[in-house]
């Protein structure tokens, strides 16, 4: 099946996916923001980005130091429960309660990079974390 063109040469699929309302407002707003031709191109360049993300995370190895960055609604207990899991790595957590119920919570981390990856891809595989974000120091 024939998609859009636009991937380097490479032919595209044409893949359905649903989306909230203000998800497709965030969407419209990114494309005019930055001049994307379209919603197609934001998404593609947000999985680009998603991708790259990945790969670089992929290639950490040994003992590292970093920073994660989470934001959840108040009400969501799986942070709780992962960090429990992960005591033994994290160094410092601030946890901040923000307008509109929400949380924001930073976890300054040292340790085996295989369990910074677990940790951080527990968050990002939880529904209720809004923002998941591993900064290297």
């Amino acid at each position: 099946m024939k998609g859009e063109e636009g991937t380097k040469g490479k032919e595209a699929r044409i893949v359905s996916i649903s989306l909230t309302d203000s998800m497709l407002k965030e969407i419209d707003e990114l494309q005019k923001e930055f001049g994307f031709s379209g919603r197609s191109e934001v998404i593609r360049a947000g999985i680009r980005m998603l991708l790259t993300d990945r790969i670089e995370k992929e290639r950490l190895a040994g003992s590292i130091g970093c920073v994660l960055i989470v934001t959840h609604d108040e009400e969501d207990e799986a942070s709780t429960k992962i960090k429990l899991r992960y005591e033994d790595i994290i160094k410092t957590h601030l946890h901040c309660k923000l307008k509109n119920k929400k949380c924001l919570e930073l976890f300054v981390i040292e340790g085996d990079a295989e369990k910074v990856k677990d940790m951080t891809r527990e968050f990002q595989a939880n529904e209720g974390m809004e923002h998941v974000r591993l900064i290297m120091a």
